[in-house]
């Protein structure tokens, strides 16, 4: 029996079929040629984030989805404060106009 050794650029590309492209595991082994098993292995490997062929510095799917997490609440706590300033700037723009002072 001979055994194949994969690159990790090919291993990272066939993982990006499953994980970013939504290609269940069946159809992306299919269309490159390998074995089912293989390509869940490395799949998990990578949502795991404990890919040994992984480039040194990359992070896990789970690390980037908890920082995009991160992101999106604090992205919605900076809209909120822009919409009060806004709001209080026209405010206090108004109480500067001359006649609408109380």
């Amino acid at each position: 029996m001979k055994l194949t050794t994969y690159t990790p650029e090919f291993r990272a590309e066939a993982v990006k079929l499953v994980l970013a492209q939504g290609l269940t595991l069946e159809e992306a082994s299919k269309r490159i040629a390998i074995p089912k098993g293989t390509l869940a292995n490395w799949v998990s490997a990578a949502k795991r984030g404990s890919d040994p062929t992984a480039p040194p510095g990359s992070r896990s799917v789970a690390e980037l989805e908890a920082e995009v997490a991160k992101l999106r609440k604090e992205l919605a706590v900076e809209r909120m404060e822009k919409e009060v300033l806004k709001k209080a700037t026209a405010y206090f723009a108004r109480e500067s106009l001359p006649g609408t002072r109380s």
